[in-house]
């Protein structure tokens, strides 16, 4: 998949998931260095991968989820993964008044990139992707920018999750 960064071409490391994949196990840390893995996760799941929450887009992205989607009926958790640290995350959502998404981070092993491929190779981040699965872990949405500065199609992610 081709992407951009501001018009720069990016390579991402990596094969994406498609509709009708099992999404592959992970693990990445919560806000208290926990270690969180996929099988922990129940019911349906909205991922949200992002550069880094401390910018314009990354703030507007998770804040209209907290918003939008935490109030669909059936949506078991919300979770936004970025290559920030723990502390940074956690200090975000306390300023941001972010209350429905949970913040993990995949620093220490990349391992949601992996499983993924959402990392950007020339950046170190994660690309900007929305992924939706079922209770039984299957991606039933997802969405990768072609440029890492847009924001998601909140109405399709939204439609997805509603059948």
């Amino acid at each position: 998949m081709n992407i951009t960064f501001q018009g720069n071409k990016m390579t991402l490391n990596g094969q994406q998931v498609k509709i009708g994949d099992a999404l592959t196990d992970f693990t990445v840390v919560d806000n208290n260095l926990n270690e969180v893995n996929l099988a922990a996760l129940k019911g349906k799941k909205i991922f949200l991968t992002v550069p880094s929450l401390d910018t314009p887009v990354c703030d507007l992205e998770v804040r209209t989820f907290n918003s939008k989607a935490s109030k669909i009926e059936g949506v078991a958790g919300i979770y936004t993964i970025s290559m920030d640290l723990p502390f940074a995350q956690a200090r975000w959502c306390g300023a941001k008044g972010v209350d429905k998404v949970a913040t993990l981070s995949d620093y220490k092993y990349h391992s949601f990139a992996k499983a993924t491929g959402t990392y950007i190779n020339e950046l170190g981040l994660l690309t900007r992707s929305v992924i939706i699965v079922d209770e039984n872990n299957k991606v039933i949405y997802t969405e990768y920018l072609s440029e890492i500065t847009n924001e998601p199609q909140y109405d399709l992610a939204l439609a997805a999750l509603s059948k």
